[in-house]
C-alpha cells in the first residue's frame, strides 16, 4: 500500500534524533512488509546505512544534506515559487487542506516541509491526501536529482517515494528541466499580507542560480 510508503519514508526523512535512532529495527522490520520489492529494496538500502553509521555522523550528514543547501531542501514549495507570494498562497492552501482533514501543525513547522506532506498523505489517503504530492512533484522530482548527484543514502527514499507516484509525462519532464535550469523565482515583497506568516523562507536569500548549484 502506498500508505505505508509514505508513512515510512516521512518518519525516515525526519532528523535521526535519539529515539528515531533507536527503532532501527523495528524499522527494518517495517520496511521487511513493504510492496513491492523495489521499493522494499530503497528502504532496505537507507536502513542499512542509517544501522551501520554512527549517530553523530548520521546527525551531521542529515544537517549538511537538508539544512545547509537550498539544492536539497525539504520545503516543496520553494522549488516551483521560490521567495515569492505565489509560494506564500501556496502553502496557505496546503494549511486550509490540513485543517479541513483535522490537521493542525506544530511547533513552527511549515506545511510544505516533505515529512509533513508525506504523513498526510498517508492520512488522509489516495485523492485528497494524495493531491499535494502530485502538485508538487516537479520539487520532489528536483530534490531526488539533488540527492542522487549528491550520492547520500537519503536518495533512497526519495526514490521509494517517486516510484509509487503516477508516471511522468513528456509534459512534466520538460517542465522539471526547465525548473532546473532557471532555478525558482526570487521576490519577498508581499508575502506577510497573505497570512503566509512573517518567514516562509528556512533558508538565506540567494539568486535563482545559486539556489540550483
Amino acid at each position: 500500500m502506498r500508505s505505508r510508503v509514505f508513512e515510512l519514508a516521512a518518519l525516515l526523512l525526519t532528523y535521526p534524533d535519539d529515539d528515531l535512532l533507536a527503532a532501527r529495527e523495528e524499522l527494518r522490520a517495517a520496511a521487511a512488509r513493504v510492496e513491492p520489492e523495489g521499493v522494499r529494496e530503497q528502504f532496505t538500502a537507507f536502513l542499512g546505512w542509517l544501522t551501520e553509521t554512527p549517530a553523530i555522523e548520521a546527525q551531521r550528514h542529515y544537517v549538511q544534506t537538508f539544512d545547509l543547501r537550498r539544492r536539497s531542501g525539504l520545503y516543496l514549495t520553494y522549488y516551483l515559487h521560490g521567495d515569492t507570494r505565489k509560494r506564500g498562497m501556496a502553502l496557505l492552501v496546503l494549511k486550509q487542506r490540513y485543517r479541513a482533514h483535522g490537521l493542525r501543525l506544530t511547533g513552527g513547522e511549515l506545511p510544505d516541509l516533505l515529512p509533513v506532506v508525506l504523513e498526510f498523505a498517508a492520512t488522509a489517503g489516495p485523492g485528497d491526501g494524495e493531491a499535494p504530492l502530485r502538485q508538487h512533484r516537479q520539487g520532489l522530482e528536483l530534490l531526488r536529482a539533488a540527492l542522487t548527484e549528491d550520492g547520500t543514502p537519503y536518495r533512497h527514499l526519495l526514490n521509494a517515494v517517486c516510484s509509487v507516484l503516477p508516471g511522468l509525462t513528456d509534459d512534466d519532464r520538460a517542465a522539471i528541466a526547465a525548473l532546473a535550469s532557471d532555478g525558482p523565482p526570487v521576490e519577498t515583497v508581499g508575502l506577510d499580507s497573505i497570512g503566509a506568516g512573517p518567514d516562509v523562507t528556512p533558508y538565506p536569500t540567494c539568486s535563482p542560480a545559486e539556489a540550483f548549484r
